[in-house]
């Protein structure tokens, strides 16, 4: 909220002037004090729930960024951890006297165990693998300790490696297998010179990101490391922004992406995807989706591909992104496990893609609308011209000429955005009244109301909703379910993500600087709390009518973060239900029951349980006959579910008059866009009985207002 973060900048700054704080303040200038010295002021005034440094939080910080430095523990050993533990409930007294003695010892200990790290893994790719005997390699490296001695840290890297080039082995020999098939004469590679081309392509992705990527990093850039796991102690969406990830974040609010189009998420060890733009490459190639991990990268000129497991994520983005036309090969571990290798042409991405938009549906001689929005946008520059809500409008207006009986907002996979957004596109339903109710530390909740009687649609409504709409999107949906005004469907809760962040450049609350740049920090200011005095933190918004998803037994959501605030509440708004009730009760329990009925449902129900399984499945053969055995088995098991994306609903889609006229004049792919999407929203079950529902409500509307006066209870 722009009005707020005046307010706490305002107060930041007086407050932090009158400590008299400039970088002379330090016999011996340094800019990692400095840095630790204004965040840690930031945040003990700042942040909506400061945590007490103390022992405890000593501890966790130690634990975490022993994790951060060393996930997979193959560089530190058990001694190293006994050596740091002296540290272990120190490093608050260290922070409050802007010490950084742990993280010195710390950096450097890790520096010369990564010199070592590359003498072990030339050693271990020098001798050829053995992929006859039985062992095994596990995946869950929470299991691991940190090894004792040096030859149980070669034994450790040589499982990893061995692991790690299994792939190569067997993409090799799938090559083979085809080359044979396709030339009668080809003569194979030998099983010496297979193995050995795998191991070398290991070698040559291991050099790349030593020495492209950790080689590369200044003492700065793992400072940052510490100084964000620091900062994410406070809560799981409070991050630093170094002075080079700064200028990204500032380019990926500009407008335009180059690369593939697809928004990257460290989780773990892993790069997962969060969104496909759409309109772009990744989204373009209909290979890949949400939650996807990228393993490795390969560039279009190279031969062999990057390993990119465990590295940091803006390494890994140097090698996804690229120039325009450039091709780049991802290989790709899929929700259920199967590995694919996926070639993308980059491209351009212009972020107006991101921007709502809307189609037709055709059943049956009726006429209903469909509005996807993929993040509540706005440009706080041009307010009037660039926000979702307007957008929303406009689609609207543009499907009540085309005679629509009724709507669907989608908000799945949608990450939230804009907090006034939000409370704009909730009054284009509600005639007014307050939409969601904010809370500052130690201030009385403020009401954020639509203060606009019109109404642009009054009809109606149906929100559909997944485990990956967050935030702005669980304001909306939470709204709506309040106030009686649409029926929720989707998963059986939404993220759980109810705190308001702020963007703070670290740079205005210091004086006569001569450190240079210090970045920005990105904190949580406020929490936000549904109408009815609930809140979404951790508990989501849950649908009115649940379906199973792909995620419906996967962990995702806030409350699978590290240090997640609390769910609360606080007292309700004063607002009065929709006053044009549809019969909910019936309409719901009529869904309820189709959806029991329904064999998509239960097929992707079963596909969501064994994709969990085989998640679960952390114990992988490096016995090259028993992994393929295994592979084979696991593609067997998976044909099964070739049907849900063979599903085909009786709905037709079609583009309203005003896009069909920017078709004429389009060079964008517009129309091969919108086609794209409609074709997918024809497979959609879920818009399926979105228009089921609405026929329902459209039957109930004109003569029943039969729905309870009584505001929603909350959880207590």
């Amino acid at each position: 909220m722009k009005r707020n973060y005046k307010v706490l900048s305002l107060l930041l700054l007086l407050a932090f002037a009158s400590c008299s704080f400039t970088t002379k303040t330090f016999d011996n200038p340094d800019k990692d004090k400095l840095l630790v010295q204004i965040i840690t002021f930031v945040l003990e005034r700042g942040h909506y729930d400061p945590i007490a440094m103390d022992d405890n939080f000593s501890q966790e910080l130690f634990d975490d960024y022993i994790e951060t430095l060393d996930p997979f523990k193959r560089y530190f050993y058990e001694s190293d951890i006994k050596d740091f533990e002296k540290y272990k409930l120190q490093l608050d007294d260290q922070l409050k006297a802007t010490d950084v003695t742990f993280f010195n010892e710390t950096h450097e200990r890790l520096i010369t165990r990564i010199r070592e790290a590359k003498e072990i893994y030339n050693q271990v790719l020098s001798e050829p693998f053995d992929y006859t005997i039985n062992e095994s390699f596990d995946t869950d490296y929470d299991k691991d300790d940190f090894v004792k001695n040096k030859k149980q840290m070669k034994e450790r890297w040589r499982k990893q490696l061995k692991f790690s080039t299994l792939s190569n082995y067997d993409d090799i020999h799938i090559q083979e297998e085809q080359a044979r098939k396709n030339d009668a004469s080809y003569v194979s590679k030998t099983e010496a010179q297979i193995e050995k081309e795998a191991r070398e392509a290991t070698k040559k992705s291991l050099e790349i990101y030593f020495n492209d990527n950790i080689d590369d990093l200044q003492r700065e850039d793992w400072f940052s490391i510490y100084v964000n796991t620091i900062v994410e102690e406070f809560d799981p969406h409070t991050y630093y922004l170094a002075p080079r990830n700064k200028e990204a974040f500032d380019m990926d609010m500009s407008g335009k992406l180059e690369g593939i189009g697809a928004r990257l998420q460290k989780r773990m060890d892993y790069i997962k995807i969060v969104e496909l733009i759409s309109g772009g490459p990744a989204w373009r190639s209909n290979e890949l989706d949400v939650e996807d991990v990228i393993l490795k990268v390969k560039q279009e000129d190279e031969e062999y591909p990057i390993d990119i497991v465990g590295m940091r994520i803006n390494d890994a983005i140097k090698y996804i992104k690229g120039p325009k036309g450039t091709k780049v090969t991802l290989t790709i571990k899929k929700v259920d496990g199967t590995i694919k290798e996926v070639t993308i042409v980059r491209d351009v991405v212009e972020l107006g893609e991101t921007y709502a938009k809307s189609s037709v549906v055709e059943k049956e001689g009726k006429n209903f609308g469909i509005i996807n929005l993929p993040k509540f946008y706005v440009d706080f520059n041009d307010y009037k011209n660039v926000n979702a809500a307007q957008d929303v409008k406009k689609e609207i207006e543009r499907l009540k000429a085309e005679g629509i009986e009724g709507l669907i907002l989608d908000l799945r996979n949608n990450g939230g955005g804009s907090l006034p957004t939000v409370v704009d596109m909730a009054g284009l339903f509600i005639k007014d009244g307050p939409i969601v109710q904010v809370r500052s530390t130690g201030d009385n909740k403020e009401v954020l109301k639509d203060r606009d009687k019109s109404i642009s649609w009054d009809g109606p409504l149906v929100i559909l909703v997944n485990e990956l709409s967050a935030s702005a999107s669980e304001i909306m949906a939470a709204a709506m379910q309040d106030y009686k005004r649409a029926i929720v469907i989707g998963s059986k809760q939404t993220y759980g993500k109810g705190t308001v962040q702020n963007v703070y450049n670290l740079n205005d609350l210091v004086r006569n600087s001569t450190s240079g740049d210090l970045g920005a920090l990105a904190f949580t200011t406020q929490k936000y709390y549904r109408i009815n005095g609930g809140s979404v933190q951790l508990e989501g918004v849950q649908s009115d009518v649940t379906v199973p998803g792909r995620f419906s037994y996967i962990e995702v959501g806030e409350k699978e973060k590290e240090n997640p605030l609390p769910y609360d509440e606080i007292t309700p708004a004063d607002y009065t239900p929709w006053e044009n009730y549809f019969d909910y009760e019936a309409t719901i329990n009529k869904s309820k029951a189709r959806m029991s009925n329904n064999e998509q449902l239960k097929l992707i129900d079963e596909n969501a349980k064994w994709v969990k399984s085989k998640i679960d499945e952390t114990v992988v053969s490096l016995n090259y006959n028993q992994y393929k055995k295994d592979a084979e088995l696991n593609d067997e098991e998976g044909k099964k579910f070739d049907a849900i994306s063979k599903y085909k609903t009786n709905l037709t889609f079609r583009s309203h008059a005003y896009e069909k006229s920017l078709f004429e004049q389009d060079t964008t792919d517009l129309k091969e866009k919108r086609e794209r999407w409609h074709n997918n929203l024809a497979k959609d079950v879920y818009v399926e009985e979105a228009i089921n529902v609405l026929e329902d409500l459209k039957t109930a509307y004109p003569i029943k207002k039969v729905a309870s006066t009584n505001k929603p209870e909350i959880k207590k």
